[in-house]
């Protein structure tokens, strides 16, 4: 009888109305191995600050959530991405006796949430930290006894410490550091300023090191520390005096103000992973100006803007989701983040980094795609501004490999649809010839599949992915893709060969839109079941980030609630993984980045509701809701028939219900209409 009652007992439903979203995130998803190389650093939405915990061994992030030994706590990272992360600037080992190397933070307890982190040892020693904005706070529990801070102003990941410049006063030190941004390439330089509150010495250890003593009875000492891209002055200035409890309340409720911009409904574990995944979405790209609006540029030239700026990108990996995620649900930010990202046409955009940048940072691809895409959604881009720039970037594009022949084509397809923005014909068809160009690349490496490389990592220089997985990258001509395969009905027996054979790969970005792809056709229906499947379902995955097909496969959920997060190799890519999850759960995802288009598919809870500027919001309801009705049979928009396969930005802006009536049984021939991007000769 007690077993039957058990089996009866229905899921926790979560619902914002009883709980908060920031109570659901689980910081530590993905903190293990190479499962998405995300931490649970105390942070701050899109600050250049986060204090986190460095352990041994480590991820890239500088933590691993099963490690015991603690080296101490650093106060940056970029989340997720590769090349062994970047970050760990300024390491602060909090110590008991009279040598910091002789004394071990062995981890006996651990809790974080969004803006805290907090850690006891097997000393005795405790540790929180918190962040609000470029401020944070360490607050430290000693026994009494002999005591101190070990500093390395030097300290970064992987070596990439450049130089340092510091000043100490009275209970402060100040000043710059320079480090190498992600994977080595540039440089980035953050001023500094970190003060302590009670009675201490300092020693200057030599080799950018530091000690600071404490007094034998002090049982407690808080440590205020800021970050600025612009000036130790401006880094002083943003010092937090509230208290640690008020400087973590607020952090807390500053993360639920923008976790609750999406308002989901359902089941409790689901909403757990959604708001897990949400909350790693905005740690970047990060504000680098100050509440003057001064900032650097690339160039480290200071400059004064109203809006705010940012840097800190991944474009490259995050392009197709994260950034498209950001221009929905902080519309008040992206305006700031569009001009940053235009501003680098006119400060010298390197793919990479500079050697003067204001901030860690990845790479910037793509860039154009995200300004087009950016304008027609509504934001304002001075494109006459930067043109010369965007033009000489994409005459130098390259076209050595199959890759980089169709990823170069899609930029030159955005420069050709900003000339027509212009108004400037010429130009525009020229550059849409260059686009129409991707035929030529895709009938030499991408037509013929009886080759035998064709499903091999890296093969014919491809940067990551295979053939197989690259062969689908023409979002701006579908309609010009289904040609190349000589018509629909060839088209889709080479897509389904490629699902059938498990050759797709979502531990990485190359075909990350192919799920959509079936939208093109009147079998939209199987996109609708690959969306669901990847999102929530078990999968075949044999692709990682270090071997081709045939050795350890996968079979499982792709995203899970908890350290080893993702597949082996999938690394978050700031982002970029964690907006494809909430786009797939929320029921639309990108159609092709540079439009203002969303394919639709069965949301994930039967309520999901996004929350627009000047009060109005978007709700999308699921009528049969049940996760085995995982295929549309029915759309309506305000109450009004909806025969589309897809939304707009305007669609959504507008506010309003979009009801999905769910089912079991999929349409196998639709007569929606699609939408398809094409090129016209």
């Amino acid at each position: 009888m007690c077993l039957n009652v058990l089996a009866q007992k229905k899921p926790a439903i979560f619902s914002v109305n009883n709980a908060k979203p920031v109570d659901l995130v689980n910081v530590f998803l993905g903190s293990s191995a190479d499962h998405g190389q995300m931490s649970p650093a105390a942070s701050y939405p899109f600050s250049m600050l986060s204090i986190g915990p460095q352990t041994y061994p480590k991820t890239h992030t500088g933590y691993e959530f099963l490690a015991k030994k603690f080296l101490g706590f650093t106060h940056n990272r970029f989340e997720g991405v590769g090349c062994q992360g970047s970050g760990g600037n300024i390491l602060i080992k909090p110590f008991l006796g009279n040598s910091p190397a002789n004394c071990e933070l062995l981890k006996t307890s651990e809790k974080a949430s969004p803006g805290l982190y907090e850690v006891g040892f097997a000393n005795k020693i405790k540790a929180s930290l918190a962040v609000l904005g470029k401020a944070g706070k360490h607050a430290y529990q000693f026994p009494k006894g002999e005591k101190g801070f070990y500093l390395d102003l030097s300290y970064a990941f992987n070596n990439a410490f450049v130089d340092e410049e510091h000043q100490i006063n009275g209970h402060a030190v100040s000043g710059w550091v320079v480090s190498k941004t992600t994977c080595g390439v540039g440089k980035y330089k953050l001023f500094y300023h970190l003060e302590l509150k009670k009675n201490l010495t300092w020693k200057d250890e030599g080799n950018h090191k530091l000690v600071v003593k404490l007094n034998d009875a002090d049982t407690g000492e808080d440590i205020d520390v800021a970050f600025s891209s612009v000036s130790v002055e401006a880094a002083k200035a943003s010092i937090n005096k509230d208290s640690f409890q008020q400087l973590k309340a607020q952090s807390s409720l500053d993360w639920n103000m923008e976790l609750s911009k999406i308002a989901v409904a359902g089941d409790m574990d689901n909403a757990k992973l959604f708001y897990s995944l949400l909350y790693r979405t905005m740690q970047s790209p990060y504000v680098i100006s100050e509440k003057d609006g001064k900032y650097r540029n690339t160039r480290g030239e200071l400059r004064k803007d109203e809006k705010v700026r940012y840097n800190g990108w991944a474009i490259w990996d995050n392009y197709r989701t994260q950034l498209p995620l950001l221009s929905l649900i902080v519309p008040e930010r992206y305006q700031g983040i569009t001009n940053s990202i235009a501003d680098l046409y006119n400060s010298g955009k390197k793919d990479y980094a500079t050697q003067t940048e204001p901030s860690n940072t990845v790479r910037t691809e793509h860039g154009i795609v995200v300004l087009l895409d950016a304008y027609r959604k509504g934001y304002k881009v001075d494109f006459n501004k930067i043109i010369d720039s965007l033009t000489k970037k994409v005459n130098n594009l390259d076209y050595k490999s199959p890759d980089k022949a169709l990823e170069s084509s899609y930029d030159n397809w955005a420069l050709s649809e900003i000339f027509k923005i212009l108004k400037n014909k010429e130009q525009a068809v020229f550059y849409k010839n260059k686009a129409l160009e991707y035929k030529t690349y895709w009938n030499k490496d991408f037509k013929d599949m009886s080759r035998p490389d064709v499903d091999r990592m890296q093969a014919r220089g491809l940067y990551q992915g295979t053939i197989w997985q690259y062969r689908w990258f023409v979002p701006y001509d579908f309609k010009g893709l289904i040609a190349l395969h000589g018509g629909e009905e060839a088209y889709l027996g080479k897509l389904d060969e490629f699902f059938e054979k498990d050759l797709y790969n979502h531990a990485n970005e190359p075909d990350l839109q192919v799920p959509l792809m079936y939208n093109i056709t009147r079998q939209g229906y199987k996109s609708q079941y690959w969306m669901h499947q990847l999102v929530a379902d078990t999968v075949i995955q044999n692709y990682f980030n270090d071997n081709s097909r045939g050795i350890g496969s996968y079979i499982g959920k792709i995203y899970r609630n908890q350290p080893h997060a993702y597949l082996r190799t999938m690394d978050d890519d700031a982002g970029a993984m964690s907006a494809w999850y909430v786009f797939a759960a929320s029921g639309f995802s990108p159609a092709c980045v540079g439009w203002p288009v969303y394919y639709l598919n069965v949301p994930l809870f039967p309520s999901i509701t996004l929350q627009l500027p000047k009060s109005r919001v978007f709700k999308i309801e699921t009528e049969n809701f049940d996760l085995k009705n995982k295929y549309i049979k029915s759309v309506t928009l305000n109450g009004k028939p909806f025969n589309k396969n897809y939304i707009t930005q305007k669609d959504i802006l507008s506010g309003g219900v979009l009801k999905i009536t769910a089912s079991a049984v999929p349409v196998k021939l639709s007569d929606t209409d699609n939408w398809l991007s094409s090129i016209e000769p």
